[in-house]
């Protein structure tokens, strides 16, 4: 089941005072966050204004991160309803709400998405990677050698033979994105490890912990590249390099195969198929947040969810899996627990 509980006996006092001084609320559900769901979001949305009696709500972008803190800025017409997240909600940021006055939020995992690498079409071959790769090429610090050094790697082919002998250009997730986390959890710091720079950086005194973040961390000569937008943004980026790898999520990449051809990772190519059946490396659930104080008081909020977490919708023959949703096997109990308006738990 996706949906915990957390239960706050002030949470109708909180709503009732938020809301308080406004003689209607707005009609319009007010949604922000991930640009990853935002193109799910973005269909729901436009398929609930024509489908049902609500207004369409208003879907923006800006990232994991800037949403939930928009999010967790309070409760009240003034703030926003859901915020989009392609990484799970972090303890901080439900202390933070809670300090807000956001203490009842529920959690809805709508599916599943891979994380791909894709470059251009007619580019270099960029077509297998593993994570030892991705670490050596975007590592501050990597093993060679048998030491732990500053990453002295300029093109692909000086770590690898097998891959192209062009210098190395990527552009990846800023860190307000959830997908960034998911790239350094599941990518940089599986990298780290295959290579044998993890337990170097532990055999030298560090803790593990604090090995793991060190993996983490990337270059900062100008080969790895941070992009804040979406992938729109990567893309445009791709565009102009043609030697570029850019980190994308699936669905925007099956979208745009006229331009983009994606590698393999870990001999594992990422579709719906390998991601559903847990064989593709690099793939997260995805989730929307909801203010359970603003059910009842935001015309639609709830129904919204119903909605989105229908079978017509997030089922496997819906239209979120036909953009590269991979559909939630669980997708009945989150039907169970939206009806049910269940919140997070400790």
């Amino acid at each position: 089941m996706k949906f915990t509980t957390l239960v706050s006996a002030t949470a109708i006092a909180v709503a009732s005072t938020a809301f308080a001084g406004s003689a209607q609320a707005r009609d319009q559900v007010q949604i922000a966050g991930s640009s990853t769901v935002l193109p799910y979001a973005s269909i729901v949305a436009e398929a609930f204004g024509e489908n049902t009696d609500f207004p369409t709500p208003v879907v923006e972008s800006g990232g994991s991160s800037a949403g939930l803190k928009k999010f967790c800025t309070g409760v009240g017409e003034n703030t926003i309803d859901i915020a989009n997240a392609s990484r799970k909600i972090k303890d901080s940021e439900i202390a933070a709400c809670g300090e807000a006055g956001v203490k009842d939020i529920i959690e809805v995992q709508i599916g599943y998405d891979g994380i791909v690498f894709a470059s251009q079409k007619d580019g270099p071959d960029f077509t297998a990677f593993t994570p030892s790769d991705i670490f050596n090429a975007l590592g501050a610090k990597v093993l060679k050698d048998g030491e732990v050094i500053e990453n002295p790697y300029n093109q692909w082919a000086d770590f690898n033979a097998d891959l192209p002998a062009v210098d190395i250009a990527a552009f990846i997730p800023g860190t307000k994105h959830g997908t960034r986390e998911v790239f350094e959890e599941k990518v940089l710091v599986q990298g780290c490890e295959d290579t044998g720079a993890l337990k170097a950086m532990v055999d030298g005194g560090m803790g593990e912990k604090d090995a793991e973040k060190a993996c983490m961390v990337v270059r900062t000569d100008g080969k790895s590249v941070d992009i804040d937008g979406d992938y729109t943004e990567t893309l445009a980026r791709i565009d102009s390099n043609p030697n570029g790898i850019g980190v994308f999520g699936l669905a925007f990449y099956e979208n745009n195969t006229d331009k983009l051809k994606v590698a393999t990772m870990s001999g594992v190519a990422p579709s719906t198929e390998t991601i559903a059946a847990g064989e593709y490396p690099v793939s997260r659930p995805l989730f929307f947040y909801i203010k359970k104080a603003h059910i009842g008081v935001i015309p639609g909020l709830k129904e919204y969810a119903q909605f989105f977490v229908s079978e017509e919708i997030a089922g496997p023959d819906g239209p979120l899996a036909q953009y590269g949703l991979v559909s939630d096997p669980e997708l009945a109990a989150t039907q169970a627990s939206v009806e049910a308006e269940e919140t997070m738990g400790k």
